[in-house]
């Protein structure tokens, strides 16, 4: 996002910047305590302190459970279109994607479960899962979770599941339900990915946690992160514990004004010939189909009329679009503009 983050978080850094000592750190045991008592106050899951493994960043996180759950030659499954390093990490290790296309319902895309049994082979043994989904914005129902869980226990599947955009919901009331929640079995299979980055703009101190409460699985994963991953940053573990402890205010503020910009932008979008955006109910990304457009590469073709969209082929679908609603009013209204005006000028 474009934001500044928090207030309180800037005035932590500008105290670290000016102690001038940016060596190495551990979490204090505060933080720890902070993300336990969010996960129950926000997501009513009672996990314990010895359940997390702190890491640097996401993609690596899951990367790393990949290696943790299969060996080279097994398969991983993905709902598709998805954040392409998903479609990336299981070739890092020897490992082949299969990934499943989702389907849409009345214009919500949710998972194909019949396209998943289909996929499913000898060599299935991890499932990449991305809850809320990255880039169509579903927040998936308890409903659609229990039919999963089910799925990946029938066929003994592991599952990493990147919750990174988790408090980033932006239907007034709505509660993120994390997939180890569902049951006491896909919590054993589970590992849970989330992290203050995206949520409170700090991606560039590296500070994300896995929750793991399988003792087994939580060693191998541990082991696979050996000499490869190395710990969050000092100032990664202050400015974490500095968003959690102060952010919420600044949160409620961000989801009012990102719930504004994306009524703005489906309202904007629907108007426009031959683009079909997609609700969305998490996040801040906005997923468009922009096939009917006919024009060879709808992401080249926007960015010469000044507009830096997401090509959709680095997600699994070409001809699809993903614009970031993380920014100024004004400037996602200037886009808007410069879409329609070069739709209509053809």
């Amino acid at each position: 996002m474009d934001y500044r983050s928090p207030p309180q978080v800037i005035e932590v850094a500008k105290n670290l910047a000016e102690f001038g000592n940016f060596g190495y750190g551990k979490p204090s045991p505060a933080l720890t305590e902070l993300v336990i008592e969010r996960m129950e106050s926000l997501h009513d899951w009672q996990i314990q302190p010895n359940w997390l493994v702190w890491l640097p960043g996401m993609v690596c996180g899951f990367n790393i459970a990949i290696r943790a759950m299969g060996k080279e030659g097994d398969e991983v499954l993905s709902n598709i279109p998805v954040y392409p390093p998903f479609l990336m990490a299981p070739g890092n290790f020897g490992q082949n994607l299969a990934g499943v296309p989702m389907i849409l319902e009345e214009a919500r895309h949710t998972m194909d479960f019949d396209g998943l049994v289909s996929a499913i082979s000898p060599q299935s043994k991890t499932f990449l899962f991305c809850h809320p989904h990255n880039p169509v914005g579903t927040q998936f129902t308890r409903h659609e979770l229990e039919r999963f869980a089910e799925f990946c226990l029938r066929y003994d599947l592991g599952v990493c599941s990147d919750e990174i955009h988790c408090d980033l919901l932006l239907d007034p009331g709505a509660q993120h339900l994390p997939l180890a929640t569902i049951s006491p079995e896909i919590a054993d299979k589970s590992i849970t990915l989330m992290a203050p980055s995206k949520t409170f703009n700090l991606p560039g101190f590296g500070c994300s946690f896995a929750i793991i409460s399988n003792p087994e699985l939580r060693l191998r994963y541990k082991k696979a992160c050996k000499g490869i991953v190395p710990d969050p940053p000092a100032m990664g573990f202050s400015l974490a514990e500095a968003a959690y402890r102060h952010g919420e205010p600044w949160r409620q503020r961000l989801l009012k004004y990102l719930r504004a910009n994306r009524d703005l932008a489906l309202g904007r979008l629907a108007a426009i010939p031959d683009l079909l955006p997609f609700p969305l109910s998490a996040t801040y990304l906005l997923w468009i189909d922009a096939r009917d457009l006919a024009v060879e590469n709808p992401q080249r073709f926007f960015e010469e009329a000044g507009v830096g969209l997401s090509d959709g082929a680095d997600f699994g679908s070409p001809g699809f679009l993903r614009l970031n609603l993380g920014c100024a009013r004004a400037l996602l209204e200037q886009a808007l503009d410069r879409m329609e005006r070069a739709v209509r000028n053809r």
